[in-house]
C-alpha cells in the first residue's frame, strides 16, 4: 500500500523515461486510458475503425455505424488495487436522425495510508483516497453517405482526499468512408477545454489530435482482415504512431495484434481476441485485450457488449 501513490503516478504518466520534454504538463491523465479491449489489442489504432459503442472515446463520429442499440462495459485491474471502469450506452435515433450516447468513466486508487515527517511509511489508522470521474454525452450524425461527424461533451471531476477539481472537455471526430475495401479516414481532437484548478493551481487538460485510417486487406466470403493505422500528437507527450491488424471469421470470431510506436522508441505490444454470440434478439460480444505495460505488470482487459 505504501507504494500505491508512486505506482498511480507512473500509471497515469506513460513513457516518462522517454518523453520528458512534455510529460507532466497536463492533468486529468485518466482521460488518456483506453476503454476498449479490442482497441488495446490493435495498439490503440482505433479512431478509423470505431464501429461500436466505445467510439464515444476513440472517435464519436463512429457511432453512426451502429444500426442497433448497444451497451459496452469495460473493467481494468491495475497493480496496487487500482481499478478503472467504463460504461456506455448508445442508440440510433431513427426518427430524429443520428446516434445518441451516454458514457461513464471512473478511476479508483483505493485507500492509501497518509504519510508525514513522523510517519514516513504511513500513519496508522489514517487513510485517504483518490478518484477520477467523467460523464459524457455524445451525438453523432452522417452528413452525407460518406462523411460523418460526432461531438462529445464531458464533465470531469478529480478527487484527492478532501480536495476536488472540476471542469469540462469536448471531443470532436470526423470520418470519411470511401465505400471501397473498407478504406476510411478519420480526424479527432479530444479533451479540448479550459484549464482545471486544484486548490490554487491551474493545469491544462491532455488535449490530443489524431489522424487514422483503415483498409480491408482481405474481404469476401467469411473472411476479413483489416489493417489500421493512427498518428497522434498529444499536448503532454511526444508524437505516437500506432498500427493494428484484425482478422475476423464470419464477423463472429476475431484475432488481433497491434503495436504502439513513439518517436524515439517502440513500445506497447497489443494482442487480443473477440467473439460475437447471437442469442435471440440480442448480439453479445466479449473482447479480450493484452497490453505490454513495460516495467509494470502487464494489463489484461475485458470488454462486454450487447446489441439489441
Amino acid at each position: 500500500m505504501k507504494y500505491r501513490s508512486l505506482i498511480l503516478l507512473l500509471l497515469l504518466l506513460p513513457s516518462v523515461a522517454f518523453c520528458q520534454s512534455k510529460v507532466g504538463q497536463a492533468g486529468a491523465q485518466f482521460l488518456e486510458i483506453g476503454v476498449s479491449a479490442r482497441a488495446v489489442a490493435l495498439g490503440d489504432a482505433f479512431s478509423g475503425v470505431s464501429d461500436d459503442a466505445t467510439a464515444v472515446y476513440y472517435n464519436p463520429s463512429g457511432l453512426t455505424q451502429l444500426d442497433q442499440r448497444e451497451i459496452a462495459l469495460t473493467h481494468i485491474s491495475y497493480v496496487a488495487d487500482i481499478s478503472y471502469e467504463f460504461a456506455t450506452i448508445a442508440w440510433p435515433l431513427y426518427d430524429f436522425g443520428g446516434t445518441l450516447a451516454f458514457s461513464f468513466y471512473a478511476l479508483d486508487a483505493g485507500d492509501m495510508l497518509e504519510t508525514s515527517y513522523e510517519y514516513s511509511l504511513g500513519e496508522p489508522g489514517r487513510t485517504f483516497s483518490a478518484q477520477d470521474l467523467a460523464l459524457g454525452v455524445t451525438y453523432a450524425r452522417s452528413l452525407t453517405d460518406h462523411f460523418s461527424i460526432g461531438v462529445t461533451w464531458k464533465f470531469i471531476e478529480e478527487r484527492y482526499a478532501e480536495e476536488r477539481s472540476m471542469g469540462w472537455a469536448a471531443d470532436v471526430g470526423t470520418t470519411f468512408d470511401t465505400g471501397y475495401r473498407g478504406i476510411k479516414m478519420s480526424m479527432v481532437i479530444s479533451n479540448f477545454g479550459p484549464d482545471m484548478r486544484f486548490i490554487t493551481e491551474d493545469y491544462p487538460l491532455p488535449i490530443n489530435f489524431k489522424f487514422g485510417g483503415t483498409i480491408n486487406l482481405i474481404e469476401g466470403g467469411n473472411h476479413r482482415a483489416t489493417f489500421c493505422a493512427e498518428g497522434s500528437h498529444p499536448s503532454d507527450n511526444l508524437e505516437a504512431y500506432n498500427l493494428g491488424l484484425e482478422y475476423s471469421l464470419a464477423e463472429r470470431y476475431s484475432l488481433r495484434i497491434g503495436k504502439k510506436f513513439q518517436k524515439d522508441t517502440a513500445s506497447g505490444l497489443g494482442l487480443g481476441a473477440g467473439v460475437r454470440l447471437p442469442i435471440s434478439d440480442y448480439n453479445l460480444g466479449i473482447d479480450y485485450g493484452f497490453h505490454d505495460f513495460g516495467f509494470l505488470r502487464n494489463i489484461h482487459m475485458f470488454t462486454f457488449t450487447m446489441r439489441f
